[in-house]
């Protein structure tokens, strides 16, 4: 795990969130009580109510209450009557929630992984601090500035809160090395961490490149831009973007984006709120790095917002095929409020939609938490399995560039379903990964091995590494010791998994990311299944396209 946050009430909301197309450019002070010109006298008295009731909760009430913590709750407690979307934002976790789109942060450049209530290093960034002064890949964190944090329920965000600071100023690390009888400690002084969205880019064989983007970063056009430039000098001619469990983020990246795909001036988004002033179109305008040749985009029911943006317009262009399963479906802008106490107003000023006319957010009428449970009642309808499940209104029909049916309502369906593949997923498996133990024991194995496997080719690697069943045998101990039940028809069910799984993360400690990938994708069906579909994609980008909606489907 890299140095993200998680675990507060902010986190629990950041799905929805998180990817919010930010109208960018769009601030408006808050310095003072200003009324509505809709309707002046309504806010106004409305405002004078609510100053009566604090001031006289603060002044008269029988115990003594913290007044700002009851305007935080009672502000959240209105939004919600709103949509799901519009957030208030503590300025407590203003810090955390600008990271999520920023493009670096202060810190001392790990990747991190809780362990039995230890703190390991999985890596240290290439060219920051922590690399600069000897840390490893291994490296037990038991002490930060002299205060033990092994073995007391440390979280990750009480990891965070130790590790980051402001750059120049340096923190105390005392850790336990693998082979080493004694701690060590170590002065880490904080500078500038890039954080990175797009998280490989690599050539599956000498004419397919894939690139993923896990979201809409500062700086992820960038990374997009230099990544497709790398795999073109490369041979590449046919790309998959993989976009899946994408929350988004700034809409200005997302078209820039599509842009690079899209021919001409056609249309990629458009925005309608409230009269005309947070209206607005956008259309490709620039000569794009890969306007020709077969894409493919892999979506899914995390991908979100920006997400939706790129493949909305993509599949409403004919420009590419669209794989997975329905996305998200958030299709509500905010605009970002900074409010006097260093708090923020993300509030929702118009609604995104496709070139072909469609909003893609979903219903949310029903109250939030119906809204927070759509994800697993798709599930439990057999959404994920069975695309026949999901029923569309035909007032919600639009056409594509060049005449194929598609559907608004709620996300983007995609041209293509597959199905989730959970064949080979347990109890087992997922307990494995709930204690983190496939990740640790992957890192300790390269530890033990570290000389013969970074003399090893990658490709030699990929073609000969076998995970044997003694490794198999270890992991069980392990699991063992953790107090996690084995269960053999679960361990059959998913020992092929299992070992792709091991052999990925052994390859992430030695060639990074970019070894990662390649052998996850041996086991994902979603990737299997996008590798035989580039002849539709080739049809489709030459404009042979035949009317109707998903007119291939894969089911697993």
């Amino acid at each position: 795990m890299s140095e993200k946050f998680k675990n507060s009430s902010f986190q629990v909301r950041l799905p929805l969130f998180l990817g919010l197309a930010l109208a960018v450019g769009i601030l408006i002070g808050a310095n003072g009580f200003r009324p509505s010109g809709n309707n002046p006298q309504g806010t106004a008295k409305s405002y004078l109510k609510f100053r009566d009731i604090l001031s006289y909760i603060d002044r008269d009430y029988v115990d003594t209450v913290n007044v700002e913590e009851l305007s935080d709750f009672a502000i959240n407690k209105m939004l919600e009557k709103l949509d799901p979307h519009t957030a208030y934002i503590p300025a407590s976790e203003m810090d955390v929630a600008r990271s999520y789109l920023e493009g670096d942060f202060d810190g001392i450049g790990v990747e991190f992984n809780i362990f039995k209530d230890t703190v390991y290093i999985v890596a240290p960034l290439s060219g920051g601090p922590s690399e600069a002064v000897g840390l490893q890949a291994g490296d037990k964190i038991i002490k930060v500035d002299g205060k033990t944090i092994a073995g007391n329920g440390i979280t990750t965000q009480g990891v965070f809160e130790r590790l980051r600071g402001s750059k120049g100023t340096k923190v105390n690390l005392t850790i336990l090395r693998r082979n080493e009888k004694k701690p060590m400690d170590f002065t880490v002084t904080r500078n500038k961490i890039p954080t990175v969205s797009v998280e490989t880019g690599y050539m599956v064989d000498n004419r397919t490149g894939y690139i993923k983007v896990t979201r809409f970063s500062a700086n992820t056009y960038d990374e997009f831009k230099s990544t497709l430039v790398k795999l073109k000098k490369k041979g590449m001619d046919r790309l998959i973007l993989d976009l899946r469990g994408n929350p988004g983020g700034y809409m200005d990246r997302a078209t820039r984006m599509a842009d690079e795909f899209i021919s001409g001036n056609k249309k990629i988004v458009y925005t309608d709120g409230k009269g005309t002033k947070y209206d607005n179109e956008t259309y490709a305008h620039v000569r794009g790095e890969f306007e020709d040749g077969p894409v493919i985009v892999l979506i899914d029911e995390g991908s979100a917002s920006a997400s939706e943006i790129v493949s909305g317009a993509l599949q409403d262009n004919d420009r590419a095929l669209i794989v997975g399963r329905r996305s998200f479906g958030k299709g509500l802008v905010q605009m970002p409020i900074p409010l006097n106490d260093g708090s923020e107003l993300r509030l929702t000023i118009s609604r995104y939609f496709t070139p072909s006319g469609r909003s893609i957010q979903k219903p949310y009428t029903e109250g939030m938490e119906n809204y927070e449970m759509d994800i697993l009642n798709r599930f439990q309808r057999g959404e994920f399995f069975h695309p026949d499940s999901i029923k569309f209104n035909d007032s919600l029909k639009y056409k594509t560039l060049h005449g194929r049916i598609v559907y608004g309502g709620g996300g983007i369906m995609p041209d293509v379903f597959v199905a989730r593949d959970t064949m080979e997923v347990s109890n087992y498996l997922n307990e494995l990964y709930s204690k983190n133990l496939v990740r640790e024991f992957a890192l300790t194995y390269f530890q033990d091995h570290k000389a013969e496997l970074q003399k090893m080719p990658f490709e030699k690697f990929k073609a000969t590494f076998e995970v044997s069943d003694r490794m198999l045998d270890a992991i069980n101990k392990e699991a063992k010791d953790l107090k996690i039940k084995y269960n053999d028809t679960e361990f059959k069910r998913s020992k092929n998994l299992l070992k792709n799984n091991i052999k990925a993360y052994i390859a992430r400690s030695v060639y990074g990311p970019e070894g990662l990938y390649p052998i996850f994708h041996e086991t994902d069906p979603d990737f299997q299944q996008a590798l035989k579909l580039f002849d539709q994609a080739n049809k489709l980008n030459k404009g042979y396209v035949q009317l109707g909606i998903n007119k291939f489907r894969v089911e697993n």
